[in-house]
């Protein structure tokens, strides 16, 4: 069985407060996209016991251990209650990781799906929310798969009416890793100086006064191209740009077609349009 994991990118981002569990209670939309990794798993009929019961091989984008990938854990998760048979998965990543796109979450998430779906688990859609939010604060997002706003640590949802399906997205990364943890260090948090959710709900061309990331100042800051890549992409007529969660991924929201030749981006950045 294959599914096909896809990326998000977030409109808006305000970092409320810290929280007593060390989270952060933040506001943000969470609005997919079409970019994807592909993930395949079959039952490992060759499973010898005292292996691992869950044997993942990565292709694509380098990643870290396969051990400690979301996808493994999503598996052992599951495991603990359901017993699982063992399982033999291969993810081709194509979604960058550490650009604030979510597709760690995303792999995790429709991996729980797609366990669920092969050995016919009957797990609730709440159910499934829960396992998620276990593995990762954006990881139930990607259970939903569809426009919300998010708050709390980013796991507790309302939906949204926003359609982006006339507009054309262009999500550049710049081969920079930025880290979640680190990002935050560098925030002060603070209460959003217009509500989020009216700001969105409203017209797109207030979007570029109003709605703000508040990881951008800090990690702009340090990696000065990802600045870069946001004014590229007011110079070539978006209606809005910004970075992607905590980055490094920008991305610009266009009325029109657009050619990826006006931007003149360097040939090693990863681009996606859709």
């Amino acid at each position: 069985m294959i599914c096909f994991p896809n990326a998000k990118i977030n409109l808006g981002l305000n970092i409320i407060e810290k929280r007593s569990d060390g989270f952060h209670n933040i506001q943000t939309l969470f609005y997919p996209i079409n970019w994807h990794d592909a993930l395949e798993a079959i039952e490992n009929k060759l499973y010898r016991k005292g292996a691992d019961k869950i044997s993942l091989a990565i292709s694509g984008i380098k990643l870290g251990s396969a051990k400690s990938n979301l996808v493994t854990k999503a598996y052992r998760l599951l495991d603990e209650n359901y017993n699982l048979p063992p399982v033999k998965a291969h993810l081709l990543k194509s979604i960058p990781a550490g650009a604030g796109l979510g597709g760690g979450s995303s792999d995790a998430a429709f991996f729980i799906n797609l366990l669920n779906d092969k050995f016919n688990l009957q797990i609730s859609h709440e159910e499934k929310l829960k396992y998620a939010a276990k593995l990762g604060s954006d990881c139930a997002f990607f259970i939903e798969n569809k426009p919300v706003f998010a708050a709390e640590r980013g796991n507790v949802f309302s939906k949204s009416k926003l359609n982006l399906s006339n507009y054309k997205i262009v999500v550049v990364h710049p081969a920079i890793h930025s880290n979640t943890a680190g990002a935050y260090k560098g925030v002060i948090p603070a209460k959003p100086e217009y509500n989020l959710q009216e700001v969105i709900d409203g017209e797109i061309k207030d979007w570029k006064e109003k709605l703000g990331n508040n990881f951008e100042k800090n990690i702009f800051f340090r990696y000065p191209d990802l600045e870069n890549i946001k004014s590229k992409f007011y110079d070539c007529g978006a209606l809005y740009a910004s970075m992607s969660g905590s980055g490094s991924a920008v991305f610009g929201i266009f009325e029109k077609e657009i050619e990826l030749s006006e931007f003149n981006f360097p040939a090693e950045y990863l681009t996606w349009k859709g």
